[in-house]
């Protein structure tokens, strides 16, 4: 079984920013892609930002120049810097993990979300 747990989320003034860690953890091979996701209230869950093993990076148009993401693959952890932060940016942000089990069955995996609140 593989598990993904986030941390850093909390509330925010507008301009200012947050760090989300994700780390990635159980019967691991390998990971090919780490993203983040979010879903504000009454919204569908979007992407953000992925991650691939190679280091290629994918962006939501709405935080690209705003969001960095980044990997520690050494420790299976991804994390998304996130600056100058908008109250539309308030959401429960998901963490997703993709890859190969040690059983070599592939995996989806995806964390339990934490809260990012902007407001002033």
């Amino acid at each position: 079984q593989v598990h993904v747990v986030e941390s850093g989320g909390g509330l925010v003034q507008p301009g200012g920013s947050l760090r989300l860690s994700c780390a990635a953890s159980g019967s691991i091979l390998s990971i090919g892609v780490m993203g983040w996701y979010r879903q504000a209230p009454g919204k569908q869950r979007e992407l953000v930002a992925q991650i691939t093993s190679s280091g290629f990076t994918n962006y939501a148009d709405s935080v690209k120049g705003r969001f960095t993401i980044s990997t520690d693959n050494a420790k299976n952890t991804v994390y998304l810097q996130m600056n100058n932060l908008k109250p539309e940016d308030t959401a429960v942000y998901y963490c997703n993990a993709q890859g190969l089990k040690v059983t070599k069955n592939l995996f989806n995996s995806w964390g339990q979300g934490t809260q990012v609140t902007v407001s002033s």
